[in-house]
């Protein structure tokens, strides 16, 4: 009888099989990696393609219409002299750091958060410079604005000689160019060496030491929180008490009077509709400062980035707040698009 015969891999075969199956498990890691050629590469965010180009479309959206409407804000300001008021330049200032929070801090967050970081260890830096720096300057004219209705509505008779266009010019300097010694004090350490805070290639990350991450969060929230909700709490007893004064004596006023009353109803519109500026700031900026009560090193955990969206999405809103509550803005928006502001004489027009 014949032997049946069996067929068995044999060792040599083994070794190739092994030796495909890594090379491929090798392929497959270097594609995963920002720099395949680097050791110290970090691996690209894992999302999935769909949800990131939904992510990158909505972000990029969002950028877009925060850029817009600021930018809207801005010429309409500039633009008509009507509009060129001690409150107007404040929101003026607002828009324009707005603005920037739209055209830089957007898209760079969307580019750190959604891909592996190009841009070089030196833009980094920038980055995070400037975001502090426009950030600051934002929650300083928070807290401008809140000073000029607290003035406006609890010391009426004070207002035209305590609030000029001087003055408040000169302290949105103060308020811009303090907000960038700020951002020189958290950032001294990354500007001198940049990337020093990253732990691997493809990363730009942004890392505040307990003094650092205490004194923003004291600086940047505690404090001027504080002063907004003392000086918004005030403006609140004193608007209702106004309203209640125009509501009983509607009835019988002389024309003098009823352009007193006039006055005080654009008042008490304008701090109601900066109180509903003051409460989406609180809204939006709570939850990142929360959060780093809990955890001192927000930057480098995956959640910081949704933090940072809301944290900016702000921006957004305050335009919209505009559109909503103050009807010069939506004829000027008018005027802007119908080109009429491109007319001889049209920056003297009456949006009011």
């Amino acid at each position: 009888m014949g032997s049946k015969k069996i067929y068995k891999p044999s060792q040599h075969r083994k070794v190739c099989l092994e030796s495909c199956r890594c090379l491929m498990m090798a392929t497959q890691e270097e594609a995963e990696l920002c720099f395949p050629q680097l050791n110290s590469s970090c691996r690209k965010p894992t999302l999935h393609w769909s949800k990131a180009v939904l992510l990158k479309t909505v972000l990029s959206f969002i950028s877009l219409v925060t850029v817009v409407l600021n930018l809207l804000i801005i010429i309409s300001i500039s633009q008509f002299r009507i509009l060129h008021t001690t409150t107007n330049i404040l929101l003026l200032s607002l828009a324009v750091s707005d603005f920037l929070v739209g055209l830089l801090l957007m898209p760079g967050e969307i580019l750190r958060s959604t891909t592996c970081w190009f841009l070089g260890d030196v833009i980094c830096s920038v980055y995070f410079y400037l975001g502090c720096q426009i950030v600051c300057a934002s929650i300083g004219n928070i807290v401008l604005i809140s000073v000029d209705r607290y003035v406006a509505i609890c010391h009426p008779l004070y207002y035209a000689s305590r609030i000029t266009l001087g003055r408040v010019k000169c302290c949105i300097g103060l308020c811009w160019l303090g907000a960038g010694f700020c951002s020189i004090f958290y950032m001294k350490d990354d500007l001198i060496q940049p990337g020093r805070s990253k732990s691997c290639f493809g990363e730009c990350m942004l890392v505040l030491s307990y003094v650092t991450g205490t004194t923003d969060l004291i600086l940047n929230f505690i404090f001027p929180v504080s002063i907004i909700i003392l000086l918004y709490m005030r403006v609140f007893v004193v608007a209702v008490s106004q309203a209640r004064a125009i509501r009983s004596h509607i009835t019988a006023v002389t024309l003098h009077h009823s352009v007193n009353l006039a006055t005080k109803r654009s008042e008490l519109k304008a701090a109601r509709t900066l109180g509903v500026l003051i409460v989406v700031y609180l809204t939006c900026y709570c939850p990142y400062y929360t959060y780093f009560l809990v955890e001192t090193n927000v930057t480098s955990i995956e959640n910081a980035s949704f933090l940072i969206y809301v944290f900016y999405f702000n921006s957004c809103l305050n335009p919209i707040i505009y559109a909503l509550f103050y009807p010069w803005f939506r004829k000027a928006i008018k005027h802007i698009v119908t080109l009429q502001i491109l007319q001889p004489g049209s920056c003297d027009a009456n949006l009011l």
